[in-house]
């Protein structure tokens, strides 16, 4: 136990995991602001603006095809629609559609803030001789 709490610990101090202490429990879970600032970084440094670019309008596209398609403004509003239907490969489709769309809908802040900052993120990625 003693390993796996200084291993626990080391996550911590990297910034993987948050600790939380609960009463006489402590917590360990994803630190998600650095999980995402990290994201980020990879996505500024494996892709270039343009196809950061497209990827996001092509997400947006998406959304916006299936709004129309399916006259909802959200998945939760696709999911709902399964109550009205009787055909059950159309409730499938419906509810990975409401899946894809809660995906891309997660993935968009990612993404434009890799837009957002990539000029200035760019700039201090550089190794300097």
């Amino acid at each position: 136990m003693k390993t796996a709490q200084k291993y626990l610990e080391q996550l911590v101090e990297d910034n993987v995991l948050r600790k939380v202490e609960q009463g006489n429990k402590t917590l360990y879970g994803i630190d998600q602001l650095m999980a995402t600032y990290r994201e980020v970084a990879t996505l500024q440094r494996e892709h270039d603006q343009e196809e950061l670019t497209a990827a996001l309008e092509s997400m947006r596209t998406q959304i916006t095809e299936w709004k129309t398609s399916y006259d909802v403004e959200t998945p939760g509003e696709l999911r709902a629609s399964i109550a009205d239907l009787e055909d059950t490969d159309e409730m499938k489709d419906r509810r990975e559609i409401a899946n894809e769309w809660e995906h891309l809908a997660d993935r968009l802040p990612v993404i434009r803030a890799a837009l957002n900052e990539y000029d200035w993120a760019t700039k201090r990625d550089t190794i300097s001789a």
